[in-house]
Protein backbone atom coordinates (compact mmCIF):
# COMPACT_ATOMS: atom_id res chain seq x y z
CA UNK A 1 0.00 0.00 0.00
CA UNK A 2 1.09 3.50 -0.76
CA UNK A 3 2.59 5.65 2.37
CA UNK A 4 0.40 8.60 2.82
CA UNK A 5 2.02 12.17 2.76
CA UNK A 6 0.36 13.59 5.53
CA UNK A 7 1.85 17.28 4.72
CA UNK A 8 -1.32 17.69 2.21
CA UNK A 9 -4.48 20.01 2.72
CA UNK A 10 -7.81 18.14 2.86
CA UNK A 11 -11.25 19.69 2.77
CA UNK A 12 -14.16 17.69 3.44
CA UNK A 13 -17.22 18.10 2.22
CA UNK A 14 -20.50 16.28 3.65
CA UNK A 15 -23.57 17.58 4.88
CA UNK A 16 -23.63 15.24 7.45
CA UNK A 17 -21.99 16.73 11.07
CA UNK A 18 -21.05 13.60 12.58
CA UNK A 19 -20.11 12.18 8.93
CA UNK A 20 -17.55 15.06 8.50
CA UNK A 21 -16.61 14.93 11.96
CA UNK A 22 -15.79 11.93 12.07
CA UNK A 23 -13.78 11.76 8.66
CA UNK A 24 -11.88 15.00 9.60
CA UNK A 25 -11.17 12.79 13.25
CA UNK A 26 -10.03 10.16 11.23
CA UNK A 27 -7.87 11.92 9.24
CA UNK A 28 -6.26 13.87 12.59
CA UNK A 29 -5.57 10.35 13.20
CA UNK A 30 -3.76 9.72 10.47
CA UNK A 31 -1.31 12.57 11.23
CA UNK A 32 -2.87 14.92 9.17
CA UNK A 33 -3.29 18.63 10.51
CA UNK A 34 -4.12 20.85 7.55
CA UNK A 35 -7.86 19.68 7.29
CA UNK A 36 -11.05 21.99 6.78
CA UNK A 37 -14.51 20.90 6.05
CA UNK A 38 -17.62 22.36 4.51
CA UNK A 39 -21.36 21.24 5.25
CA UNK A 40 -22.78 22.40 1.39
CA UNK A 41 -21.52 21.97 -1.75
CA UNK A 42 -22.03 25.78 -2.35
CA UNK A 43 -19.63 26.48 0.63
CA UNK A 44 -17.04 23.89 -1.24
CA UNK A 45 -16.95 25.85 -4.13
CA UNK A 46 -16.30 28.94 -1.82
CA UNK A 47 -13.52 27.46 -0.11
CA UNK A 48 -11.84 26.41 -3.49
CA UNK A 49 -12.73 29.61 -5.14
CA UNK A 50 -10.32 31.56 -1.87
CA UNK A 51 -7.65 28.59 -1.51
CA UNK A 52 -5.69 27.74 -4.29
CA UNK A 53 -3.87 25.00 -2.09
CA UNK A 54 -6.95 22.63 -1.58
CA UNK A 55 -4.51 19.09 -2.36
CA UNK A 56 -7.40 16.79 -1.88
CA UNK A 57 -11.33 16.81 -1.80
CA UNK A 58 -13.55 14.16 0.07
CA UNK A 59 -16.93 14.85 -1.36
CA UNK A 60 -19.89 13.42 -0.45
CA UNK A 61 -22.69 12.77 -3.37
CA UNK A 62 -25.94 13.02 -1.86
CA UNK A 63 -26.42 16.83 -0.56
CA UNK A 64 -29.16 18.83 -0.95
CA UNK A 65 -28.91 22.32 -3.00
CA UNK A 66 -25.67 21.69 -4.90
CA UNK A 67 -25.20 17.60 -4.79
CA UNK A 68 -21.83 15.49 -5.24
CA UNK A 69 -22.13 15.23 -8.65
CA UNK A 70 -22.78 18.88 -10.41
CA UNK A 71 -19.97 20.25 -7.82
CA UNK A 72 -18.12 17.75 -9.77
CA UNK A 73 -19.01 19.74 -12.76
CA UNK A 74 -18.26 22.67 -10.91
CA UNK A 75 -14.83 21.90 -9.95
CA UNK A 76 -13.94 21.13 -13.40
CA UNK A 77 -15.31 24.49 -14.40
CA UNK A 78 -13.46 26.22 -11.46
CA UNK A 79 -10.12 24.88 -13.05
CA UNK A 80 -9.26 22.34 -9.77
CA UNK A 81 -6.14 20.94 -10.23
CA UNK A 82 -6.31 18.94 -6.84
CA UNK A 83 -7.32 15.40 -6.44
CA UNK A 84 -10.97 13.61 -5.53
CA UNK A 85 -12.51 11.52 -3.33
CA UNK A 86 -16.15 10.82 -3.69
CA UNK A 87 -17.88 9.52 -0.51
CA UNK A 88 -21.64 7.40 -0.50
CA UNK A 89 -23.77 5.39 1.45
CA UNK A 90 -25.60 4.39 -2.04
CA UNK A 91 -23.45 1.23 -2.35
CA UNK A 92 -20.04 0.88 -4.86
CA UNK A 93 -21.71 0.65 -8.50
CA UNK A 94 -23.04 4.24 -7.92
CA UNK A 95 -19.41 5.45 -5.95
CA UNK A 96 -17.87 3.82 -9.07
CA UNK A 97 -20.06 5.08 -11.67
CA UNK A 98 -19.19 8.86 -9.51
CA UNK A 99 -15.35 8.27 -10.18
CA UNK A 100 -16.09 7.21 -14.37
CA UNK A 101 -17.73 10.92 -13.99
CA UNK A 102 -15.32 12.30 -12.49
CA UNK A 103 -12.66 10.70 -14.62
CA UNK A 104 -14.87 11.66 -18.03
CA UNK A 105 -14.40 15.05 -16.46
CA UNK A 106 -10.95 14.85 -16.50
CA UNK A 107 -10.70 15.35 -12.73
CA UNK A 108 -7.98 13.67 -10.84
CA UNK A 109 -9.93 11.37 -8.91
CA UNK A 110 -8.22 8.81 -6.52
CA UNK A 111 -11.53 6.17 -5.94
CA UNK A 112 -14.93 6.12 -4.01
CA UNK A 113 -14.86 6.32 -0.79
CA UNK A 114 -17.95 4.05 0.90
CA UNK A 115 -20.01 4.63 3.91
CA UNK A 116 -19.97 3.52 6.47
CA UNK A 117 -16.00 4.96 6.81
CA UNK A 118 -13.59 2.31 6.88
CA UNK A 119 -10.25 3.68 7.86
CA UNK A 120 -7.55 0.88 5.13
CA UNK A 121 -9.65 2.20 2.42
CA UNK A 122 -9.60 5.83 3.38
CA UNK A 123 -5.87 5.72 3.55
CA UNK A 124 -5.38 3.71 0.86
CA UNK A 125 -7.42 6.27 -1.29
CA UNK A 126 -4.67 9.21 0.31
CA UNK A 127 -2.22 7.15 -0.28
CA UNK A 128 -2.99 7.14 -4.36
CA UNK A 129 -2.27 10.96 -3.96
CA UNK A 130 1.30 11.19 -5.20
CA UNK A 131 1.46 8.82 -7.49
CA UNK A 132 -1.19 9.99 -9.38
CA UNK A 133 -0.03 13.39 -9.47
CA UNK A 134 3.89 12.10 -10.44
CA UNK A 135 2.40 10.61 -13.44
CA UNK A 136 0.06 13.28 -14.93
CA UNK A 137 0.79 16.85 -15.69
CA UNK A 138 -1.45 20.00 -14.65
CA UNK A 139 -3.11 21.54 -17.32
CA UNK A 140 -0.41 23.31 -19.06
CA UNK A 141 -0.74 25.79 -21.94
CA UNK A 142 0.11 24.64 -25.16
CA UNK A 143 3.39 26.00 -27.29
CA UNK A 144 2.83 28.16 -30.22
CA UNK A 145 3.06 26.48 -33.94
CA UNK A 146 6.14 28.21 -34.24
CA UNK A 147 7.39 26.79 -31.68
CA UNK A 148 6.00 22.88 -32.53
CA UNK A 149 7.84 23.50 -36.17
CA UNK A 150 11.20 24.72 -34.86
CA UNK A 151 11.33 22.17 -32.98
CA UNK A 152 10.48 18.94 -35.16
CA UNK A 153 12.79 21.14 -37.98
CA UNK A 154 15.95 20.53 -35.25
CA UNK A 155 15.34 16.37 -34.84
CA UNK A 156 17.12 15.12 -31.84
CA UNK A 157 18.93 18.58 -31.33
CA UNK A 158 15.55 20.46 -30.63
CA UNK A 159 13.32 20.79 -27.91
CA UNK A 160 11.69 16.92 -28.06
CA UNK A 161 12.42 15.11 -25.34
CA UNK A 162 11.70 11.03 -25.50
CA UNK A 163 11.11 9.26 -21.86
CA UNK A 164 10.90 5.62 -21.36
CA UNK A 165 8.74 3.92 -18.88
CA UNK A 166 10.20 -0.37 -18.22
CA UNK A 167 8.02 -2.80 -18.77
CA UNK A 168 8.36 -5.90 -16.52
CA UNK A 169 8.46 -9.83 -17.63
CA UNK A 170 6.15 -11.09 -14.64
CA UNK A 171 7.44 -14.63 -14.42
CA UNK A 172 11.03 -13.70 -14.69
CA UNK A 173 11.31 -10.03 -12.97
CA UNK A 174 13.45 -8.80 -16.08
CA UNK A 175 12.61 -5.62 -17.64
CA UNK A 176 12.33 -6.38 -21.52
CA UNK A 177 10.89 -3.56 -22.83
CA UNK A 178 9.98 0.46 -22.85
CA UNK A 179 7.26 2.61 -23.64
CA UNK A 180 8.27 5.61 -25.58
CA UNK A 181 7.14 8.81 -24.06
CA UNK A 182 7.28 12.50 -25.53
CA UNK A 183 7.80 15.45 -23.72
CA UNK A 184 8.70 18.90 -24.50
CA UNK A 185 12.00 20.53 -22.94
CA UNK A 186 10.56 24.55 -23.32
CA UNK A 187 13.67 26.85 -22.40
CA UNK A 188 11.52 28.91 -20.18
CA UNK A 189 8.38 26.39 -18.88
CA UNK A 190 10.93 23.45 -18.32
CA UNK A 191 9.32 19.70 -19.17
CA UNK A 192 6.13 20.45 -20.58
CA UNK A 193 3.93 17.23 -20.87
CA UNK A 194 1.85 15.79 -23.93
CA UNK A 195 -0.68 17.72 -23.51
CA UNK A 196 0.95 20.81 -24.16
CA UNK A 197 1.93 19.86 -28.01
CA UNK A 198 0.44 16.79 -29.12
CA UNK A 199 -3.05 18.25 -29.43
CA UNK A 200 -1.20 20.90 -31.35
CA UNK A 201 -0.08 18.78 -33.24
CA UNK A 202 -2.90 16.80 -34.28
CA UNK A 203 -5.01 19.95 -35.27
CA UNK A 204 -2.09 21.80 -37.02
CA UNK A 205 -1.43 18.75 -39.26
CA UNK A 206 2.53 18.12 -38.18
CA UNK A 207 1.05 14.80 -35.75
CA UNK A 208 2.81 12.64 -38.58
CA UNK A 209 5.94 14.78 -38.86
CA UNK A 210 5.89 14.76 -35.03
CA UNK A 211 5.37 10.77 -35.31
CA UNK A 212 8.43 10.67 -37.81
CA UNK A 213 10.81 12.28 -35.18
CA UNK A 214 9.60 10.78 -32.66
CA UNK A 215 10.16 7.17 -34.42
CA UNK A 216 13.30 7.64 -35.39
CA UNK A 217 15.00 8.72 -32.02
CA UNK A 218 13.28 5.66 -30.51
CA UNK A 219 14.90 3.75 -33.06
CA UNK A 220 18.31 5.20 -32.17
CA UNK A 221 17.81 4.67 -29.00
CA UNK A 222 16.95 1.38 -29.11
CA UNK A 223 19.68 0.37 -31.26
CA UNK A 224 21.96 2.02 -28.78
CA UNK A 225 20.71 -0.12 -25.71
CA UNK A 226 21.02 -3.30 -27.84
CA UNK A 227 24.42 -2.49 -29.00
CA UNK A 228 25.47 -2.04 -25.16
CA UNK A 229 24.15 -5.52 -24.37
CA UNK A 230 20.62 -4.42 -22.76
CA UNK A 231 18.00 -6.46 -24.50
CA UNK A 232 15.16 -4.28 -24.57
CA UNK A 233 12.65 -4.02 -27.28
CA UNK A 234 10.44 -0.42 -27.61
CA UNK A 235 6.86 0.50 -27.86
CA UNK A 236 6.38 3.86 -30.08
CA UNK A 237 2.44 5.01 -30.10
CA UNK A 238 1.14 6.25 -33.50
CA UNK A 239 -1.44 8.52 -34.25
CA UNK A 240 -4.28 6.77 -36.11
CA UNK A 241 -4.09 9.42 -38.33
CA UNK A 242 0.22 8.99 -39.07
CA UNK A 243 -1.13 5.80 -40.92
CA UNK A 244 -3.35 7.22 -43.27
CA UNK A 245 -0.57 7.19 -45.88
CA UNK A 246 2.47 5.26 -47.11
CA UNK A 247 4.78 7.49 -45.44
CA UNK A 248 5.13 6.51 -42.04
CA UNK A 249 5.61 2.76 -42.76
CA UNK A 250 8.14 3.22 -45.40
CA UNK A 251 10.02 5.59 -43.01
CA UNK A 252 10.30 3.69 -39.70
CA UNK A 253 11.01 0.51 -41.88
CA UNK A 254 14.01 2.59 -43.61
CA UNK A 255 14.91 3.66 -40.85
CA UNK A 256 15.36 0.72 -39.12
CA UNK A 257 17.02 -0.73 -41.65
CA UNK A 258 19.78 2.28 -41.88
CA UNK A 259 20.13 1.84 -37.85
CA UNK A 260 20.81 -1.81 -38.60
CA UNK A 261 17.70 -3.04 -36.08
CA UNK A 262 15.93 -6.14 -36.25
CA UNK A 263 12.33 -4.74 -36.86
CA UNK A 264 11.18 -7.30 -33.92
CA UNK A 265 13.09 -5.06 -31.63
CA UNK A 266 9.84 -2.20 -32.06
CA UNK A 267 6.58 -2.55 -31.32
CA UNK A 268 4.08 -0.02 -33.08
CA UNK A 269 1.51 0.86 -30.18
CA UNK A 270 -1.90 2.08 -31.56
CA UNK A 271 -4.40 3.62 -29.61
CA UNK A 272 -7.28 1.82 -29.82
CA UNK A 273 -9.59 5.11 -28.54
CA UNK A 274 -9.42 6.40 -32.14
CA UNK A 275 -11.03 5.41 -35.24
CA UNK A 276 -9.69 4.95 -38.68
CA UNK A 277 -10.26 7.48 -40.69
CA UNK A 278 -9.04 5.35 -43.83
CA UNK A 279 -9.60 2.49 -42.90
CA UNK A 280 -8.29 0.89 -45.54
CA UNK A 281 -5.32 2.71 -46.21
CA UNK A 282 -4.41 2.28 -42.02
CA UNK A 283 -5.26 -1.50 -42.22
CA UNK A 284 -2.93 -1.58 -45.39
CA UNK A 285 -0.01 -0.20 -43.31
CA UNK A 286 -0.23 -1.97 -40.40
CA UNK A 287 -0.51 -5.17 -42.31
CA UNK A 288 2.73 -4.63 -43.92
CA UNK A 289 4.75 -3.38 -40.35
CA UNK A 290 3.93 -6.65 -39.44
CA UNK A 291 4.88 -8.43 -42.64
CA UNK A 292 8.21 -6.85 -42.49
CA UNK A 293 8.73 -8.07 -38.68
CA UNK A 294 7.44 -5.27 -36.38
CA UNK A 295 5.44 -5.72 -33.51
CA UNK A 296 1.66 -4.11 -33.00
CA UNK A 297 0.42 -3.56 -29.89
CA UNK A 298 -3.82 -2.23 -29.96
CA UNK A 299 -2.82 -0.01 -26.45
CA UNK A 300 -5.84 1.21 -24.25
CA UNK A 301 -7.65 -1.81 -25.21
CA UNK A 302 -11.58 -1.62 -23.78
CA UNK A 303 -11.85 2.20 -23.51
CA UNK A 304 -12.33 3.40 -26.92
CA UNK A 305 -13.17 2.52 -31.00
CA UNK A 306 -14.95 -0.95 -32.21
CA UNK A 307 -12.65 -3.03 -30.35
CA UNK A 308 -13.46 -6.32 -31.34
CA UNK A 309 -13.57 -5.00 -34.66
CA UNK A 310 -10.16 -4.02 -34.71
CA UNK A 311 -8.80 -6.90 -33.09
CA UNK A 312 -10.89 -9.10 -35.93
CA UNK A 313 -9.19 -6.75 -38.69
CA UNK A 314 -5.34 -6.19 -37.70
CA UNK A 315 -2.60 -8.47 -36.61
CA UNK A 316 -2.11 -7.58 -33.55
CA UNK A 317 0.62 -9.71 -31.52
CA UNK A 318 -0.34 -7.71 -28.19
CA UNK A 319 -3.08 -6.45 -25.97
CA UNK A 320 -2.14 -3.65 -23.46
CA UNK A 321 -4.67 -3.45 -21.12
CA UNK A 322 -5.70 0.36 -19.84
CA UNK A 323 -4.99 1.25 -16.30
CA UNK A 324 -8.34 2.43 -15.81
CA UNK A 325 -9.15 -1.52 -15.34
CA UNK A 326 -5.77 -2.54 -13.91
CA UNK A 327 -6.03 0.27 -10.86
CA UNK A 328 -9.74 0.18 -10.21
CA UNK A 329 -9.92 -3.95 -9.89
CA UNK A 330 -8.60 -4.52 -6.70
CA UNK A 331 -12.09 -2.78 -5.55
CA UNK A 332 -14.53 -2.15 -8.51
CA UNK A 333 -16.17 -5.86 -9.14
CA UNK A 334 -16.71 -4.63 -12.80
CA UNK A 335 -13.32 -3.67 -13.77
CA UNK A 336 -12.11 -6.91 -12.20
CA UNK A 337 -14.31 -8.38 -14.96
CA UNK A 338 -13.25 -6.36 -17.38
CA UNK A 339 -9.46 -7.35 -16.70
CA UNK A 340 -9.99 -10.84 -16.16
CA UNK A 341 -11.75 -11.15 -19.75
CA UNK A 342 -8.91 -9.40 -21.41
CA UNK A 343 -6.93 -11.40 -20.26
CA UNK A 344 -8.69 -14.71 -21.32
CA UNK A 345 -9.41 -13.10 -24.94
CA UNK A 346 -5.97 -12.09 -25.29
CA UNK A 347 -4.88 -15.72 -24.42
CA UNK A 348 -7.13 -16.97 -27.00
CA UNK A 349 -6.22 -15.07 -29.84
CA UNK A 350 -2.42 -15.73 -29.15
CA UNK A 351 -1.16 -11.99 -28.01
CA UNK A 352 1.32 -11.15 -25.36
CA UNK A 353 -0.79 -9.00 -22.56
CA UNK A 354 0.85 -6.15 -20.87
CA UNK A 355 -1.47 -4.25 -17.97
CA UNK A 356 -0.61 -1.02 -17.66
CA UNK A 357 -1.24 1.37 -14.72
CA UNK A 358 -0.11 -1.18 -11.97
CA UNK A 359 1.02 1.03 -8.76
CA UNK A 360 1.10 -1.00 -5.95
CA UNK A 361 1.70 -4.05 -4.70
CA UNK A 362 -1.62 -5.29 -4.58
CA UNK A 363 -2.02 -4.57 -7.95
CA UNK A 364 1.32 -5.79 -9.54
CA UNK A 365 0.56 -9.37 -7.77
CA UNK A 366 -3.48 -9.12 -9.10
CA UNK A 367 -2.43 -8.66 -12.40
CA UNK A 368 0.14 -11.68 -12.39
CA UNK A 369 -2.13 -14.06 -10.82
CA UNK A 370 -5.07 -13.44 -13.60
CA UNK A 371 -2.21 -14.21 -16.29
CA UNK A 372 -0.76 -11.12 -17.43
CA UNK A 373 2.88 -11.36 -18.48
CA UNK A 374 4.02 -8.21 -18.55
CA UNK A 375 3.16 -5.43 -16.76
CA UNK A 376 4.49 -1.89 -16.67
CA UNK A 377 3.37 1.26 -13.73
CA UNK A 378 4.69 3.12 -11.11
CA UNK A 379 5.02 0.55 -8.49
CA UNK A 380 7.90 -0.37 -10.64
CA UNK A 381 9.34 2.66 -12.32
CA UNK A 382 8.20 5.61 -13.30
CA UNK A 383 8.89 7.45 -16.93
CA UNK A 384 12.73 8.55 -17.42
CA UNK A 385 14.61 9.70 -19.81
CA UNK A 386 17.08 7.42 -21.60
CA UNK A 387 20.50 8.66 -19.23
CA UNK A 388 18.62 7.75 -16.34
CA UNK A 389 17.00 4.37 -17.61
CA UNK A 390 20.81 2.75 -18.63
CA UNK A 391 21.68 3.72 -14.55
CA UNK A 392 18.19 2.36 -13.29
CA UNK A 393 18.49 -0.45 -15.09
CA UNK A 394 22.23 -1.81 -14.11
CA UNK A 395 20.42 -1.33 -10.30
CA UNK A 396 17.47 -3.68 -11.37
CA UNK A 397 16.36 -6.40 -8.86
CA UNK A 398 14.65 -9.09 -10.67
CA UNK A 399 14.00 -11.06 -7.21
CA UNK A 400 11.42 -7.91 -6.21
CA UNK A 401 9.62 -8.55 -9.43
CA UNK A 402 9.27 -12.08 -9.81
CA UNK A 403 5.94 -13.44 -9.92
Amino acid sequence: MAAVNTDLNILVVDDEHFIRHLTCRALGGMGFTNIASCDSGRNALSAVAANESIDIIICDLQMPGIDGLELLRRFKEAKFNGSLIVSTGKGESLGNSAVDLAQALKLDVLGALPKPLRLERLRELLGRHDISHARTFAAQDEITESELRAGLSAGENGSLTLYYQPKVHLQSGRITGVETLARWHHPDRGMLGPGAFIPLAERSGHIGALTLVISKMAIRQTKRWRDIGYDINTAINVSMSSLHDAIFGEFIMNTAREEGLDPRHINIEVTESQSMGNPAGCLEELIRLRMNGFGLSIDDFGTGYSSMTQLKKIPFTELKIDREFVSGAIDNASARAILESSVELARKLDMDIIAEGAETKEEWDLVAMLGCEYCQGYYSARPMPARELQAFMESWDDTKFRR
